[in-house]
Order: structure tokens, then sequence, then C-alpha cells
């Protein structure tokens, strides 16, 4: 078959949530997809910072920061961080409010030194909160806010009970940035992403897709969380893990096993890649 491009969102897709580690059935396929000739890629919300144990298992590139940070190979393709005035905008608007906020650099993510008791307090729900709270408390490159260093941040996460905290913010910034809320209802709490309008994961598939000189139609794009949403409408075909938002099972093309049920090995099987 030609060769497809292959977009992977991590938590709750190639790993189980909060983990950095892949079935090893997710491993053999992807090992086996590329030796076809096919090439796979990272598209996700975390920094590069927070992907590297995933990295390492061997990729072609990556759509960081959902889609504010893409490469391919060692080539950065595109590279846009905040500016200093809505960063610090956001953050106090945030903080006003008793929203908790973690930030990402390219390579740093830095929280509110209280998050990690909220967390214990919210109950599980979806992959991003059981990432973040694993992330915690295995201190993988959270640091406190108090020891931001000024580098140039992508995204703010933020944690909250009420939507109506996030008004404040949402009313100086939604010109430029989406105030992108999980759809699952089961935690205590809302989390989301502040991502800005001139990126998504969508956009970051097709400056990938461009790069290599791929029509869309060749491109394959798995998900499990509205956070994937921009790549399942962008690519030829989509996937969602059955573990997965049923928001976003609706709107994609397939639905494959859940992560821990061998779900990536299963789907590159029915579609030929492997």
């Amino acid at each position: 078959m030609d060769r497809k491009l292959i977009f992977l969102d991590i938590d709750g897709t190639l790993t189980p949530a909060g983990s950095n580690v892949p079935p090893q059935s997710a491993l053999e396929a992807i090992e086996k997809a590329r030796q076809n000739g096919h090439l796979i890629f990272l598209c996700t919300g975390r920094n590069p910072g927070m992907m590297a144990p995933v990295l390492a298992y061997g990729f072609d590139g990556a759509v960081a920061a959902a889609g504010g940070y893409v490469f391919a190979g060692n080539e950065v393709l595109f590279d846009c961080p905040m500016d200093d005035e809505q960063l610090h905008t956001g953050l106090r608007l945030l903080k006003e409010n008793g929203v908790f906020r973690t930030i990402e650099s390219r390579d740093k993510t830095w929280g509110d030194e209280d998050l990690g008791d909220f967390l214990a307090s919210a109950g599980d729900g979806n992959s991003e909160l059981v990432r973040w709270r694993k992330a915690l408390a295995e201190s993988l490159n959270i640091r406190p806010m108090k020891e931001y260093d000024g580098s140039p941040i992508y995204k703010i996460v933020f944690m909250c009970l009420e939507a109506k905290q996030l008004e404040p913010a949402r009313q100086a910034l939604e010109k430029d940035f989406n105030f992108v809320v999980q759809d699952v209802a089961a935690h205590r709490c809302l989390n989301g992403e502040l991502i800005n309008r001139k990126f998504d994961k969508g956009r970051g598939v097709k400056i990938i897709a461009d790069y290599f000189g791929a029509a869309m139609a060749d491109t394959i794009g798995f998900g499990d969380s509205m956070n994937d949403l921009e790549m399942i409408e962008a690519v030829g075909v989509s996937v969602c893990m059955d573990n997965g938002s049923p928001l976003l099972k609706a709107k994609s093309d397939r639905v494959c096993p859940a992560v821990d049920e061998d779900g990536l090995a299963a789907a590159f099987r029915e579609l030929g890649l492997i």
C-alpha cells in the first residue's frame, strides 16, 4: 500500500493514562509499520520535555504542545509560544479566581504548588487528570510555579471546580485562545487548556504532511479525547480508542479496542499497515 503518515496521541491512546510505557503489542505494530515504509508521529498536548520518555521508543517526529511545536526528525517545522502579555494576563486572571494552573515551555513544566492536593480530592475521570496526578506524584518535569524561569510558554493548563471561575480569563483571552475543556463529567472538577488559535493538532498534521509531500488522504490519526478533535477532523482516516470520549467516537471514522486491549495493534492490522 502507499506510504501513510500515522499520528498517535499519547495518554489514553498510545499508553494507558499517565503512563510512559506503551503496550508491547503497540510497540511491535509501530515497528512493523515503519518497516513497511509508513511514518509514525506523536500528536499530543505534551511538550517535548514530557514526551521524551515516549519519544525514546522511536518516532519520525511529533506535533507537540497541542500543535504549538512541530518537528520532523531534527528539523523544527513550527514554533509558536504565546507572548508575555497573554501569559501574564492569563496567569493573573486564573489565579485571582481560584483556578489551578500549569504552564508548559518546550522542555519544562511548572504548576501551582497546591495542585497536587487539589487533584487528590478531585477523583478520577479522564486521561488528562490521571496523567497530571501521576506526573505530579512522580515529579515528571513539573516544578513549583515559583521556579518559573521566564522560558517561552506554549500552553496554560487549568483546573477548577466551576466554569464561572474561567469567565474573567475567557473574556480577556478568548479572541486569541480556545478554552478547551474536557467533556468528561465523572470527576469533581473541570480541566482543560488554553490553546492558541494560531495552531491546533490538525494544523500540525498538515504541516508535517506538507513537509513530506503527502496528501491529507494518506494520513491516519488515533485519539481518545476531545483535545484530539482537530486531528480527527483533519486526517484522512480517524480512529478513536474504545476507552475514549463518546463525543470523539461519534466524530471518528472508526473505533478500535481500548489502549489496554491491544487496540492500536488491532487497528494497524485492520487498516493494512502491518
